[in-house]
């Protein structure tokens, strides 16, 4: 086994068992994850259920719909968690070949708008969001790349630059949705995993330094963008329009007190709230259980994440333990900016929170992922065994 670019992506494994590791599915990434859904199904209901009344004419139109997801990502789980993790490989350039066009279809006519942005494919009455997949296969690919190339990455022309080609080919329509909320986490995601699987530090910033410039145009060529960063410094002076949602969430927060005004007797997912069964779950959880609701939904996301980590730093196969930490990176990001902008911590941005908002893309690839993570630590519990 060749030497690794950083020591601080895996450590020697313990030979201590691992019960949790030992069984069909890692329990203490099952459990978290089943939790987190079901109380999504609870809040997608408890959020939409007078909005979904007065606009489809039924309460439960969302739930049902998200019960279908939770089935299909539940399927996605468990065919994800017994396919092996290292036939990614080969499909690592199929799946971004796949995401870009995707991306393109979206722009060429086919993309289905909302919000005023087309993000989205419609597909026998339901809606795809490519920039998911995107996430994902960036993650395979940039797994596939370094681990191919260890020896190498220290190398500009090796190790930086035909990933930042890749990332750029599928953040080009990204922004032409516009769409910068992925766009913010699949760049971030690159550079986070480029440093640890050995790019050097000196290659990512001058990258960062070189796009300032078009990162500082693309802010201040559309008022709206403009507007809303100044509503996140003082979203009281935008109180009527781009400071409307991040005022409310905070309403929200600051009404559940300790304990919440219990399960559906929020106030401000009553049409005050903009979306509050997606993008504004989290705020809908802190009106409706409080500081000890938001502890427990923190508190699960952790355990992810720690055993995502965890994973990651016991596998052998650099391929793996690479593909392990992209996708629990990927997930920390997304929750933590959902919850940063739920917060009033950083500007609007339009992510899902992944288990709990609505949506069928999020919820089916996130449970996805978590089967990857569940094959690649059986795989690795049994090299150590």
């Amino acid at each position: 086994m060749p030497s690794r670019p950083r020591a601080d992506i895996k450590r020697t494994p313990r030979q201590s068992p691992q019960p949790a590791a030992a069984t069909p599915y890692d329990l203490r990434l099952l459990f978290p994850v089943l939790f987190l859904v079901g109380i999504g199904l609870v809040m997608v209901y408890s959020a939409s259920s007078t909005l979904a009344l007065k606009k489809f004419g039924s309460s439960y139109f969302f739930l049902k719909k998200q019960a279908l997801f939770a089935l299909a990502g539940l399927i996605a789980l468990v065919a994800a968690r017994h396919f092996p993790y290292r036939l990614w490989r080969k499909l690592a350039y199929p799946a971004v070949a796949v995401a870009f066009g995707l991306l393109l279809a979206v722009l060429i006519g086919w993309g289905h708008t909302a919000g005023g942005a087309t993000r989205w494919l419609r597909v026998a009455g339901f809606t795809f969001q490519p920039a998911e997949l995107a996430r994902i296969a960036l993650i395979i690919y940039l797994a596939y790349s370094m681990s191919k190339k260890h020896d190498r990455l220290k190398e500009f022309a090796i190790g930086f630059v035909p990933h930042f080609i890749v990332l750029a080919m599928l953040l080009v329509p990204m922004i032409l949705q516009p769409d910068f909320g992925s766009v913010v986490i699949l760049t971030l995601l690159t550079g986070i995993m480029l440093f640890a699987g050995g790019v050097p530090l000196r290659h990512l910033f001058l990258a960062f330094v070189a796009l300032l410039p078009a990162g500082f145009y693309l802010l201040i060529s559309a008022e709206y963008r403009i507007r809303r960063l100044m509503s996140f410094l003082n979203p009281w002076e935008y109180a009527t329009d781009e400071g409307y949602q991040t005022i409310h969430s905070l309403m929200a927060f600051g009404s559940g007190g300790i304990w919440g005004t219990g399960i559906g007797k929020g106030l401000q997912k009553l049409f005050y709230l903009p979306e509050p069964h997606t993008d504004f779950i989290f705020s809908v959880i802190g009106e409706e259980f409080g500081l000890m609701g938001v502890t427990l939904t923190v508190g699960l996301y952790s355990l992810i994440i720690a055993r995502g980590i965890a994973i990651a730093r016991q596998t052998q196969d650099l391929f793996g333990a690479l593909l392990a930490f992209g996708l629990t990176t990927a997930l920390a990001l997304q929750v933590c900016i959902n919850m940063g902008v739920t917060l009033g911590l950083l500007p609007t941005k339009g992510l899902t929170l992944p288990f709990l908002s609505y949506g069928g893309t999020s919820l089916v690839l996130n449970m996805a992922a978590i089967g990857i993570l569940m094959n690649i630590g059986t795989v690795a519990w049994k090299r150590r065994r």
